[in-house]
């Protein structure tokens, strides 16, 4: 069995909850959730890898058991967010770490390689965009709400954290929708209706505009520090396209793209395959 430690640390007075599993020594692989989930989104992965890796698994600030505190003492920006994380990382010792990056955590941990290359050792992107070719349709509504951040857009856009919504999000283009458990959905859709949570969520709608300029930045990351790349893309995807996976090949031409007959949450399904992948990458 894996022993999973469940820990918290203290980032300059913003307590962070983490998974902590493997050995230490071990090359160190950090895992950044993606909306609306949290650190709970890699409970199929962390054993199938903790035998070679060293391995944390943070819950983003607002999300999971990470703290919430409220909007006025907070400022809900992926920058902010991506600035604890980078804290995060030197506090508990991981000097330099392959980073695997899921929706949200994309900006995030691209953010932590502009940042920081040097500690970057490789890139595994699952379903995590740096293209704008990767933005569906499904982008619409939030990006009317970039355009003009009315309470009509705003409110708008609150269907999107509702339970079927979540559900829809975890269970669209799965072959066969029973293969997916409950659980991860159910625990995302308690931690949406805290206090506040939803508030804190529409506010990363409307500055997720800010990753999509940052896109170039990124892309010259990539072409300038060449990082090892792989992409494991559930293909089926409503938000984030096949074509955003392709067009890391541009920027990294060395980069490997696998594909999975599955939805956005692709480690709900597909967690044996995606790890072999990662363990024939990364080994």
């Amino acid at each position: 069995m894996t022993a999973i430690a469940y820990r918290r640390a203290d980032i300059d007075g913003f307590n962070v909850f983490y998974r902590e599993a493997g050995r230490v020594g071990a090359p160190k692989l950090l895992l950044l959730h993606g909306f609306p989930s949290a650190g709970h989104m890699f409970r199929d992965l962390i054993p199938k890898l903790s035998d070679r890796f060293h391995i944390v698994a943070p819950d983003l600030p607002g999300f999971g058991q990470s703290d919430l505190p409220d909007r006025g003492q907070f400022a809900y920006t992926f920058e902010n967010i991506a600035r604890v994380m980078a804290r995060f990382t030197e506090r508990i010792g991981f000097e330099r770490f392959a980073v695997y990056v899921f929706d949200y955590g994309a900006p995030t941990g691209f953010r932590l390689a502009l940042a920081h290359p040097e500690r970057i050792s490789a890139i595994i992107s699952q379903n995590g965009n740096a293209y704008e070719e990767g933005l569906s349709d499904g982008w619409n509504p939030i990006r009317a709400y970039w355009q003009d951040a009315s309470p009509a857009n705003r409110e708008a856009l609150r269907a999107l954290l509702s339970r079927e919504a979540t559900i829809w999000q975890y269970t669209h283009g799965v072959p066969e929708a029973s293969a997916v458990s409950p659980d991860g959905y159910s625990l995302d859709d308690y931690y949406m209706n805290r206090p506040g949570a939803q508030e804190v969520q529409l506010d990363l709608f409307r500055d997720y505009r800010n990753n999509v300029a940052l896109y170039p930045e990124f892309q010259a990351y990539f072409r300038t520090h060449r990082p090892r790349f792989l992409a494991v893309w559930g293909k089926n995807d409503p938000f984030f396209l096949p074509t955003g996976a392709e067009a890391f090949k541009r920027d990294l031409p060395q980069a490997v793209v696998r594909y999975f007959d599955t939805g956005h949450f692709a480690l709900e399904t597909h967690a044996d395959e995606i790890a072999a992948a990662i363990t024939e990458f990364l080994e």
